[in-house]
């Protein structure tokens, strides 16, 4: 459904640095700048990026706003959160674990960005 997820940043550096470390976990490889300064992370299907936002104001967090993430497995899950804790994420909501939504299993994990946005790592339980 989505061609692309870009999120602003005031210090592209250290949000680098946190994604780089979080998205290893999930197999991608580490971001590369482009020429406009952007951070980069390509797969297949999707194109996802960092940014100082163009019009020179300071990038904020969306307010209800989540991003998340596929992982393979609860381990993936359990390992994306405490890379992200490790790079500076702030752990938020719920400790990772297994929520119930209808008749799906999901297993989440949840964090704040050094930037402040929120984002999540999820692994759909087989049931």
């Amino acid at each position: 459904m989505f061609s692309h997820v870009m999120l602003g940043t005031n210090d592209i550096e250290k949000s680098k640095a946190f994604y780089d470390a979080v998205l290893s976990v999930l197999g991608y490889k580490e971001g590369f700048y482009d020429q406009k300064g952007r951070c980069i992370y390509l797969n297949d299907e999707s194109v996802f990026l960092l940014t100082k936002p163009i019009d020179g104001e300071p990038a904020t967090h969306g307010n209800g706003m989540t991003i998340g993430f596929k992982a393979s497995s609860t381990d993936l899950v359990d390992a994306w959160h405490k890379a992200g804790v490790a790079s500076g994420g702030e752990p938020i909501e719920n400790p990772p674990g297994a929520r119930q939504v209808g008749d799906q299993e999901l297993y989440l994990a949840y964090l704040r960005d050094p930037a402040g946005n929120k984002i999540c790592a999820m692994h759909k339980v087989p049931g």
